[in-house]
């Protein structure tokens, strides 16, 4: 109701007191939606319009510090003006501030259609929200609005109180009806509404919280939170904490917003990788048809593209192997055997990562309960890390830096970037590393004289090479690795794009820093 024709009959002599002969001696706007009128010098009164379609309310604060830039003066033609009468006008939502030069300016409070005009001799000479177009047409003498609120015509208007007390709004129309409004005959009706003009006339305010959000009422209604005598103390309060309570809603909002994404990706991956992990349990074992395929070495036909034998594995069902016709039968067999190695190793990536993943579900909804049980920014801010800040100089940087084993790894950041990378920051004894036969970063560890770069940090390398590219979602990877002096750029290859004249290959699960 801070907005309300009830509540502004209490806020406009409140005002004529503060304003009535002082001088506008600013009026600006530094943000959108937002205008500042200071009024008089030591002391200066400020009124702040804060006209957001979302919350519209004015605020009278005590200091206000104007910005050097992005400010711009508006209402100039009332500038140094004297304030001669502030007046509401009749079951409307509007104000007026009236100066000695014949100006004045309108309040228009409504809801996601507030503004404030000025107009000189009842003409429009600004308007502050200009996309508002009906505001061009608005004449001050034609604003009062003059309604019958009998009896007579409560019941001539078959007991319509949206009609005949349009100013009524939510809060006191939820009064009457809990009051069972609906189930009164005429006559008591009639005094409801009576009894409930009255309460609207008794000057008191408070500040409330009724369908789960904070309002401004003239009656005690929902959980009352504070009450007030003075309108601008009241309007000070309510300002202060409905932005408050915004912020701090709009950001919970936002971080339950990420976390059930971030929940939704996890339950996703698990179902994903779970049903790859059956498959392969359910798969052939490739150890197995190794040791079939030993073990009938002497049945088995040279060149030839499939054998069938018993399986001793199965009550000797016949199984069906796929051969290499130009390989033996045994180095058929030691094929199948380091399938069966990369299968092992898959299958124990595959459960590892579902158990991590698990862990890290819990750690998420857990979160997510948290955040959901806060009640204030301080809170909620206690629960959501700030991520991390990148230093500055790293900015300019084609690539980003890891550490691990005591190795600088580079991560180029784009195609671009690669290139730059390897051509300017790089030094020939360098590994590069790249994912086999997909786009992705280029990969480096930096050198150091006189070191051999152990294994496990090439490993390292090769798992980052393997997630910042387009096989990250992968369970292994294929990843080629060479000094620098391995490739080259020829010209005219898109960006990113290069030529390795010696390779060696490794296989490793795609896996984001951890060091």
């Amino acid at each position: 109701m801070h907005n309300n024709y009830h509540f502004l009959k209490y806020l406009v002599p409140a005002l004529g007191e503060k304003l009535i002969g002082t001088t506008l001696t600013a009026c600006f706007s530094q943000n959108k939606n937002e205008l500042i009128l200071a009024f008089g010098q030591d002391p200066t009164f400020l009124i702040k319009a804060y006209l957001n379609p979302s919350f519209c309310c004015l605020s009278f604060p005590e200091e206000f510090r104007r910005a050097r830039k992005n400010s711009v003066d508006l209402f100039t033609p009332a500038i140094n003006e004297t304030v001669c009468e502030v007046k509401i006008y009749l079951n409307e939502r509007c104000f007026s501030i009236h100066f000695q030069n014949e100006a004045c300016l309108i309040f228009k409070m409504h809801g996601n259609r507030s503004n404030i005009i000025l107009f000189s001799n009842n003409e429009v000479i600004e308007v502050f929200k200009n996309s508002l177009e009906n505001d061009f047409k608005i004449q001050p003498g034609q604003l009062n609005r003059t309604i019958d609120q009998s009896k007579a015509a409560f019941l001539s208007s078959d007991r319509n109180l949206k009609a005949l007390f349009p100013t009524f709004g939510p809060i006191p129309i939820a009064h009457l009806e809990g009051m069972g409004f609906n189930t009164l005959d005429i006559d008591e009706q009639w005094e409801a509404v009576k009894k409930l003009l009255q309460l609207l006339d008794n000057k008191k305010i408070f500040m409330v919280k009724w369908n789960e959000q904070r309002h401004l009422s003239l009656l005690k209604t929902g959980d009352v939170l504070e009450e007030f005598q003075s309108p601008l103390a009241a309007l000070n309060t309510f300002f202060l904490s409905r932005i408050t309570t915004d912020a701090f809603n709009t950001e919970k909002r936002s971080v339950l917003t990420r976390l059930t994404q971030d929940i939704k990706k996890v339950k996703g991956y698990i179902k994903n990788t779970s049903v790859k992990l059956d498959q392969i349990n359910h798969e052939t074992n490739y150890s197995q048809l190794g040791d079939i395929l030993m073990a009938h070495l002497h049945n088995i036909k040279p060149s030839i593209k499939t054998v069938t034998l018993p399986n001793f594995y199965k009550d000797n069902t016949p199984v069906t192997i796929k051969l290499k016709r130009d390989l033996s039968a045994q180095k058929n067999a030691e094929i199948y055997y380091r399938k069966s190695k990369n299968q092992s190793r898959e299958i124990s990536i595959l459960t590892q990562n579902i158990t991590q993943k698990k862990l890290f579900l819990s750690k998420l909804l857990g979160r997510k309960q948290a955040i959901e049980n806060t009640e204030s920014l301080k809170e909620l801010r206690a629960l959501t890390p700030k991520r991390e800040t990148k230093l500055k100089q790293e900015k300019t940087k084609p690539y980003r830096v890891h550490h691990f084993g005591g190795y600088e790894i580079r991560i180029g950041k784009n195609a671009r970037n690669n290139d730059e990378m390897i051509k300017g920051h790089a030094h020939k004894e360098d590994l590069w590393l790249h994912a086999k036969d997909v786009s992705g970063s280029h990969v480096l560890i930096k050198n150091q004289q006189g070191k051999i770069i152990p294994d496990f940090v090439i490993e390292h390398a090769a798992e980052l090479a393997a997630y910042y590219s387009k096989r990250k979602n992968d369970t292994l990877c294929p990843v080629i690795y060479t000094p620098r002096k391995y490739i080259r750029k020829r010209k005219g290859d898109p960006p990113g794009a290069v030529v390795v004249d010696r390779e060696k290959v490794m296989l490793v699960p795609p896996r984001p820093d951890h060091s």
